[in-house]
């Protein structure tokens, strides 16, 4: 394939549009995978940097919410210390981020460590290789993860009996839905979320960031009143990842700003802010599937 004849955004497009099919691979994943993931009653620390640390913190509250046991998530380069007893998840696209390394190695003598990865014929993959839940159907082309990131959260929620029987079908609707703005008419974009959807939140800001070069935001709902909403106007929309109060969203629509919320499954409302994603970088002539100064894997040194 000649690279020049690919139009600008057409790997990450073809990528998120695959989600639902893919999603659905994770839910069929064989048995000896599901039983790699953490166990109730397991207390378990979720490793990952970026992207694939918002998907660990979603998991996290969604596990601590259901009382399976104690659940963190941290990205490699903040943690300050890991307990005896817990179980470590570490969450990779590439298999060779350099900080998830370092940590694998250091513990992998002391503690249970089962790695989440696109790749396994890399560093983490040979380190792991007797606990890995191997998602390399859903791995990518483009820099910018889509639906690795969604299948992995997938794979987790459904460890612990989290996945609603409509999130495929949610996920089909949200890549044939409009879009909650016009592209050309938005400047600033927001995403609230509450407890596991936080991480969420996180991951759709990201998302945009990343994809557009935009400007972007995400808060704990509860929390955008204390300071944020005074950024909100008229070209701003705020995205809800999950329910909207009233009490918040009719302070967000003072400010002019449009106020966004659907019923799908938050984690569908991902490959919508995906599919924005792509359209607010045609817009600013930015090619979402190599975005300035990111590769798919960073290998950062001290």
């Amino acid at each position: 394939m000649n690279d020049k004849n690919v139009a600008s955004g057409a790997i990450t497009r073809a990528e998120l549009t695959s989600q639902p099919e893919i999603w659905q691979q994770a839910l069929d994943l064989d048995e000896r995978h599901r039983t790699l993931l953490p166990a109730d009653g397991e207390n378990v620390l979720v490793v990952g940097c970026g992207t694939s640390y918002y998907v660990g913190d979603a998991y996290a509250y969604l596990r601590n919410d259901a009382g399976l046991g104690r659940t963190r998530a941290a990205i490699p380069s903040e943690l300050d210390w890991i307990d005896d007893d817990e179980h470590i998840v570490v969450i990779s696209r590439s298999g060779t981020t350099a900080d998830v390394v370092e940590l694998v190695e250091r513990y992998q003598g002391t503690h249970r460590i089962t790695a989440i990865l696109g790749d396994t014929d890399t560093e983490l993959g040979r380190l792991c290789a007797e606990r890995t839940v191997h998602l390399g159907f859903a791995d990518e082309v483009s820099v910018v993860q889509t639906r690795f990131a969604t299948t992995g959260l997938t794979a987790l929620r459904a460890s612990i009996g989290q996945v609603p029987d409509t999130l495929v079908d949610d996920a089909r609707t949200a890549l044939a839905a409009a879009l909650p703005v016009d592209p050309a008419e938005v400047q600033h974009v927001v995403f609230l979320g509450h407890r596991w959807t936080n991480g969420l939140a996180q991951e759709a800001a990201l998302k945009v960031r990343e994809s557009a070069g935009f400007w972007t935001e995400a808060y704990s709902m509860w929390e955008y009143q204390h300071g944020p909403i005074s950024c909100a106007g008229p070209n701003t929309l705020v995205w809800f990842l999950g329910e909207a109060p009233d009490v918040v969203a009719d302070d967000v629509r003072s400010t002019g700003a449009t106020v966004y919320v659907n019923d799908l499954d938050p984690q569908a409302n991902l490959p919508l802010v995906h599919r924005l994603a792509v359209d607010l970088a045609a817009l600013r002539g930015r090619n979402p599937d190599t975005p300035p100064f990111l590769n798919r894997s960073v290998l950062v040194t001290d």
